[in-house]
This record gives C-alpha cells, sequence and structure tokens, in this order.
C-alpha cells in the first residue's frame, strides 16, 4: 500500500478546515484495470462528449445550490489519514468543523462575523485555549466565509471545476478530472510529491458522484489510483438544525498563529 504523505503537518503549518495529501508516482502502472483493489471504477477516460460532459457538470453544480439554501453537514475523508466534519448554516451564518489528522485536530466556530479556533496540535507560540480569531488575516485561499463562492467547507466547486470528461446515468455520474487543477483549499486537496510534480497520469483521474431524489449531492468519490489516495466528499443532514456556542474565555489570537495556517510546502 502506498504512504501517502501529508503536506503541512510536517513542515509545521496549521491546515484550516482543508488537508492535503501527496501524490506519489505510480509505480503501479494499470492500463485498463481497477482504479483501487475491491473497485470497479475504471482508471481510463469515460466516453463521454463535449455535451454529455457538460449536461453531467450542469447537473452537479445544480446539485450544490443547497450550500446556499438550508444547513447541512459535510464530511470529508482523505486515505483514511485525514477526516473533517462540518455542520454549516449560510442562511443563519453559523458554522461548526471539526479536523482530525492521526488522533489530533482543531475545531472552528463561526457565528456571524465571529471566527473562534481551539486546536491540540503543539504549533509555536499557539497555546490550547479557545481563540478569537482575525479574518483580515486568515489566508484567502482557505474560505471562512459565508458568502457565496466561499461558503462551501468541503470545497466541492473545485472538484467540480478540475473535471475532463463526465456522464450521468440516472442519479449516478462518473468521469474523470484532472487533479492538477483542484487547487488547494477548504475539503479535498492533493499536492506534487517528492519530485515537486504531479504525474501525468492524474490529469485522468476517475471519480463517482451522487444525487439524492430533490437533485442534491450527496457524495463525490476519488478512488485510489495513479499514485493519488483515495478521498471522499459526503453532504447529508439536510435542513437539520443544530447549536453553535460561543465559547467562554476565548482569548485573541497570537500574531504567531497567523503565519502557520495554510497549507505548508
Amino acid at each position: 500500500m502506498r504512504r501517502a504523505a501529508m503536506a503541512g503537518l510536517a513542515a509545521g503549518a496549521l491546515l484550516l478546515l482543508a488537508c492535503s495529501v501527496g501524490v506519489e508516482p505510480d509505480d503501479e502502472p494499470r492500463a485498463d484495470g481497477p482504479a483501487e483493489r475491491g473497485s470497479s471504477a475504471p482508471a481510463g477516460s469515460v466516453n463521454a462528449d463535449a455535451a454529455t460532459t457538460a449536461d453531467a457538470i450542469d447537473q452537479l453544480r445544480a446539485g450544490t445550490a443547497f450550500v446556499d439554501q438550508t444547513s447541512f453537514r459535510a464530511d470529508v475523508d482523505i486515505a483514511s489519514q485525514i477526516s473533517t466534519l462540518s455542520q454549516t448554516d449560510n442562511v443563519e451564518r453559523r458554522a461548526v468543523s471539526t479536523v482530525s489528522v492521526g488522533g489530533r485536530g482543531w475545531e472552528i466556530r463561526m457565528i456571524d462575523e465571529d471566527v473562534y479556533m481551539k486546536t491540540d496540535l503543539d504549533l509555536p507560540g499557539v497555546g490550547h485555549d479557545w481563540m478569537v480569531l482575525d479574518r483580515a488575516r486568515v489566508p484567502s485561499a482557505f474560505a471562512l466565509s459565508f458568502e457565496p463562492g466561499k461558503n462551501d467547507p468541503s470545497g466541492s466547486a473545485r472538484l467540480i471545476n478540475a473535471i475532463v470528461t463526465a456522464r450521468a446515468d440516472g442519479p449516478r455520474i462518473s468521469g474523470t478530472l484532472d487533479v492538477t487543477r483542484i487547487g488547494s483549499g477548504n475539503g479535498i486537496s492533493f499536492r506534487p510529491g517528492p519530485a515537486g510534480e504531479f504525474p501525468d497520469s492524474v490529469r485522468n483521474q476517475a471519480f463517482h458522484a451522487s444525487l439524492d431524489a430533490e437533485g442534491r449531492l450527496v457524495d463525490f468519490l476519488i478512488p485510489e489510483a495513479n499514485g493519488a489516495p483515495s478521498a471522499s466528499l459526503r453532504y447529508s443532514e439536510f435542513g437539520a438544525p443544530f447549536e453553535v456556542v460561543r465559547p467562554d474565555g476565548a482569548v485573541k489570537a497570537p500574531d504567531a498563529l497567523y503565519p502557520q495556517l495554510g497549507l505548508g510546502g
């Protein structure tokens, strides 16, 4: 099994609401075989013309309209190493997210314009108490925002924008995407391997997505293949109420925190 290298934490950088796993050279080429053991997902291109692909992409984009309309839960898993759970209500301007990396991590709470954070990671110059963040100092790639286009804690738009081919079969959509176009930000991110470059094979990475009976996106899955680890995004609990409480005794985040926010090298 490939060992996926986590970006950022190894360099002492905190990954705010987003994590990245390195892509290694694919030393086990599989011409037309399954993308991962036990999966029938094709590693090659989906036979879809431009119109078919555009139609499938339109369905996926329409399937994320709920982000601006109702509360929802989002779960992200990358290589079974990094997991995030977010509950968001952009209408009421409330959100809470937890990130776990090897049993440790952090929690972020957002209420209107206020952002609170607590971490049990040992970050230089940063304690373990609840902190109030200055949103203006948080890296722009990590959207701590309720504004449309910046308010999805799982970054589904970056995945959809990276699609190369796609075909819809009822509520199921399958295709390929270009990992190099996903970029970094909330949710699923990948980074180049030790050589600093992505292998060409990840420009044709398989994915599978599902819509529910109301046309909402409920999962987006990327099987392990081509040196890239598996990753999954799942949405659920649409319209379900949840509570976000302002933590007592939160202190102003120290200056030492902000240089450690983001994806380190």
